[in-house]
């Protein structure tokens, strides 16, 4: 099922208003969390920008340099945004709190974080219910760790691991300044952007554990190759599927090699015949096969 792009586009008009407002906030009242929560959210506009890059360099046709096409562009673009959300996000927030806790400094006119954390939430919240919404739509009655392992789009998953940290960073960052607040503690604040760093951290290490694994490449499901096996060898003319290799190249793109035993009987135009009534079968029901290659054996 093809996903949507408008948890993208959600996500990059709230994160670019949310980093501007943030890193405002951050500037009149010196608070660490803030500061960390203004780069977690320039972090993200960027992330959206590149996924965006990705979508539209995979679309590019195929030529004489790359015969398969460009689908794979998504999946490189998608692990380059879980490095920048690592390297960028969870360690810019860490060091800003590792630096305030050596260096602590009183947040002041704390009510402006929690104007700009209530916008942000707000915002925030909506990108996330779309994220998620669109999410389920694909994932269908999968159970949702399981959806995420075998998903193929990772511009869907990413977005909603990003606004789901979008949102825990908030409230961390809230709790850190109101805390810090009333205890009378700058330490808290210092503490909560750490917080907010080990988040992202975590979050970046999912991603990229998965947009590694769909760059390296990815067989469909068992059950579906299973399916396919079935369908080629209901087929009168095939004795058995010997071998089958297969890979995704793209979220709707895969590229099957099948290697058939035809019955001994069988003559060049038979086999010619079957193997165009197999590719029309296969494709009719799996239309993500767009490379499939029969070859007899």
């Amino acid at each position: 099922m093809a996903a949507s792009k408008t948890p993208i586009y959600t996500a990059l008009g709230a994160n670019l208003l949310i980093a501007i407002t943030k890193l405002a906030a951050a500037v009149f009242t010196g608070s660490s969390a803030m500061v960390s929560e203004g780069i977690h959210s320039l972090v993200d506009t960027s992330n959206e920008v590149l996924l965006l890059l990705g979508i539209s360099k995979s679309k590019k046709p195929a030529d004489e340099s790359r015969p398969f096409g460009y689908g794979r562009e998504l999946y490189f673009w998608s692990f380059v945004v879980s490095l920048l959300f690592f390297a960028l996000g969870g360690g810019f927030s860490v060091y800003e709190g590792i630096e305030h806790l050596m260096h602590p400094q009183e947040v002041t006119n704390p009510v402006w974080n929690y104007v700009v954390l209530g916008i942000a939430f707000i915002f925030d919240g909506i990108s996330f219910i779309t994220a998620i919404k669109e999410f389920k739509r694909q994932r269908g009655d999968t159970p949702f760790w399981q959806a995420v392992h075998q998903s193929k789009d990772p511009s869907t998953f990413v977005v909603l691991f990003e606004d789901a940290a979008d949102v825990i960073g908030i409230l961390i960052a809230f709790t850190g300044i109101l805390l810090g607040q009333l205890l009378e503690n700058p330490y808290i604040d210092g503490i909560a952007s750490i917080l907010i760093g080990l988040l992202l951290t975590a979050v970046a290490i999912l991603l990229v554990r998965e947009s590694r694994s769909l760059l390296m490449g990815e067989t469909p499901l068992p059950e579906e190759l299973k399916a396919v096996i079935e369908l080629t060898e209901s087929d009168p003319l095939v004795n058995e599927v010997s071998q089958h290799l297969s890979t995704y190249l793209a979220p709707e793109e895969v590229i099957l090699i099948l290697k058939v035993n035809f019955i001994r009987e069988a003559g060049n135009a038979q086999i010619t015949d079957a193997i165009q009534s197999i590719r029309a079968a296969i494709q009719s029901r799996y239309p993500h096969y767009k490379q499939l290659f029969v070859e007899p054996v």
